[in-house]
């Protein structure tokens, strides 16, 4: 098969899975249902409960996270509804070495499996070339991003401004994923890279300059460096984006921000999985995420801490292109934005505080 029409969008997600903490249920999910497996508890991060809890998280994650089966910690619900340490396993085998306990307070094992990037897509509505000026929500990347015999796509996410200006925002993984020169991709994401709509994977890996809709603004944030989120953001060029921000099928943002807790719920728009909704059922996540350094190409590890965890079922919230996503509140007009998506997994969902990437850019939400 020709290089060019060897197709995968890269979507570095962990291997997470959260389904047993808060018990089971015989429904079925569609992607735009919530999931109907918890007993409406909620948790909230300044609540007195929570932040005992994630005191004691935070305090023995170093020590649990030295044993190679433990994946990551946060802070959630058992299966009957308490406050607890959530640690996340690769294996069984670990689950013996881990403590019922911590300081008192319970903790649920959750086996997990190994941390790994999603790659397999499938085409949705979200991944068509929409009239200009776009909404957000739907298939976009860098143009350039191509290596390997493979091209990488995304998410655009939202609109955010700054310095009077207008920015899509976005992962950095799929906006400026290329960070290894290689024999086989010499160039590397750079400032002013065209970022397009729809991303290469919907267009058979072609660069159309028709689909350039804003430019490279920001660097990667977790590498050389990690700063604790994966955002890039990248300028509107004039005409090609709504000025209002709107997201496909959410509609138009406040520009109010709504910090996560446990038990709210959520939805999002994003390329692979299309609107869908769900709810947080852990906060304050410390996790390790696999990456790769350009398409197809050499694998690491980044750490993240205090991140949200959203539950799903079966990839029905978040899957392979959904990266960059934007994580809002599930309220019928003008939705508050709750956190950037990164990773996941058939069963779960990572996001970044929205507050944290925003500080990052320096930048504010579009909307009433």
């Amino acid at each position: 098969m020709k290089p060019s029409l060897r197709i995968i969008a890269v979507l570095a997600v962990a291997a997470l899975v959260f389904a047993g903490l808060v018990g089971c249920s015989n429904k079925d999910e569609t992607p735009a249902s919530p999931s109907m497996d918890r007993q409406g508890i909620t948790l909230a991060p300044a609540s007195p409960q929570a932040q005992a809890v994630m005191a004691v998280q935070n305090l023995h994650t170093p020590r649990l996270m030295q044993d190679p089966e433990v994946v990551g910690t946060g802070t959630g619900l058992t299966a009957d509804g308490k406050p607890a340490v959530v640690v996340l396993l690769k294996s069984e085998a670990g689950a013996a070495r881990v403590p019922r306990t911590l300081d008192g307070v319970p903790v649920a094992t959750v086996v997990t499996g190994e941390i790994r990037a999603f790659k397999p897509v499938k085409p949705t509505p979200h991944t068509a070339r929409l009239p200009r000026p776009i909404e957000l929500g739907v298939s976009g990347g860098n143009a350039n991003d191509l290596a390997n015999g493979y091209c990488c796509s995304g998410t655009l996410g939202a609109l955010v401004q700054k310095g009077g200006l207008q920015y899509i925002l976005s992962n950095s993984h799929v906006f400026c994923g290329d960070l290894a020169a290689s024999a086989t991709d010499p160039d590397v994401s750079a400032i002013g890279d065209p970022i397009n709509q729809p991303g290469l994977i919907d267009v058979q890996c072609q660069k159309l300059p028709d689909d350039f809709v804003a430019n490279l603004s920001s660097l990667s944030s977790y590498y050389p460096a990690n700063n604790n989120v994966d955002c890039a953001i990248a300028q509107v060029i004039p005409g090609m984006v709504r000025t209002d921000g709107s997201i496909y099928e959410i509609g138009v943002l406040s520009s109010q921000i709504l910090e996560a807790y446990v038990g709210l719920d959520v939805k999002k728009s994003g390329r692979t999985t299309g609107l869908s909704r769900s709810y947080v059922n852990a906060i304050n996540v410390t996790v390790n995420v696999g990456y790769e350094d350009e398409c197809n190409g050499v694998a690491f590890t980044r750490t993240y801490t205090g991140q949200i965890m959203v539950y799903q079922k079966r990839s029905a919230f978040l899957a392979g292109g959904d990266s960059g996503s934007l994580l809002v509140e599930d309220a019928a007009a003008y939705p508050r934005a709750v956190g950037l998506l990164f990773a996941g997994s058939t069963s779960s969902a990572i996001a970044n505080p929205i507050g944290a990437v925003l500080s990052y850019h320096g930048a504010t939400m579009v909307g009433i």
